[in-house]
């Protein structure tokens, strides 16, 4: 099934794109790449490859060997323009996070909201990590005004996470961990009907889940609709996400 997978040009998480795209072509998935304007292979944040802080925060050594792999890619060396997808030729919809400036592009994109819109409607699996649910947070229904999410059942990154990320890292990197200055999760919980929809997950800093093991991990699924708060959370959300497919 081809699925589609929109990003910015620079600064995305390199394990929440790697991860699923390797579970779901390894499965025989076509995944297909978007960025704003089609014209060149996007790049991941280049801090989760080499690490945050003197080698350390960044991404695990499997992903970045999923990562590398991805950049010879063919899809992805040749993304789509958001302009020209027609999501009606899709089977299922992720939105990755990062959280890096360069993901602005695609976090604060009105035409990539409009694609989503289109998507959503479809009523076809869609699946969203950590700050990649701030786009469909902030899509609205045309025919209610309301937030696609304001009656689902929902995780996101959230704010612990992103606090203490800040705090740990802000002598060194700035503003870096914060790419907005709200919170994500307070973001999130404001397009809820209900505060009581969102779904923290419990509390983990350190570990995250692996393929071959998901006790870390934490992902809520609601219907169609797929979410996750961090990269510790990509492998069991990439195996959820084949199942909805299915």
């Amino acid at each position: 099934m081809p699925i589609l997978v929109p990003l910015p040009d620079r600064d995305f998480d390199v394990t929440e794109v790697a991860v699923p795209w390797k579970l779901l072509t390894d499965l025989g998935h076509e995944v297909v790449f978007a960025t704003e304007h089609g014209d060149g292979p996007p790049a991941a944040d280049p801090l989760l490859i080499t690490g945050v802080l003197f080698g350390q925060l960044g991404a695990e050594p499997e992903p970045k060997e999923f990562y590398q792999q991805l950049t010879e890619d063919t899809a992805f060396r040749h993304p789509v323009a958001w302009a020209d997808l027609r999501p009606d030729t899709y089977d299922g919809l992720i939105l990755p996070g990062g959280h890096a400036p360069g993901m602005r592009q695609y976090l604060g994109s009105e035409l990539l909201r409009e694609r989503i819109a289109e998507f959503w409607r479809l009523d076809r699996p869609v699946g969203a990590i950590c700050h990649g649910v701030l786009p469909l947070a902030r899509t609205h229904d045309p025919a209610t005004g309301r937030s696609l999410l304001a009656d689902r059942r929902t995780t996101c990154l959230p704010a612990y996470m992103e606090r203490s990320a800040y705090y740990l890292t802000a002598w060194r990197r700035g503003r870096y961990y914060r790419t907005y200055p709200a919170y994500v999760q307070d973001e999130v919980v404001a397009a809820l009907d209900d505060p009581a929809q969102f779904e923290r997950g419990p509390v983990e800093l350190r570990r995250r889940g692996t393929a071959t093991d998901d006790t870390p991990a934490f992902v809520v699924q609601d219907g169609r609709y797929l979410s996750a708060r961090w990269p510790g959370d990509a492998y069991l959300f990439a195996r959820r996400f084949a199942a909805l497919l299915t």
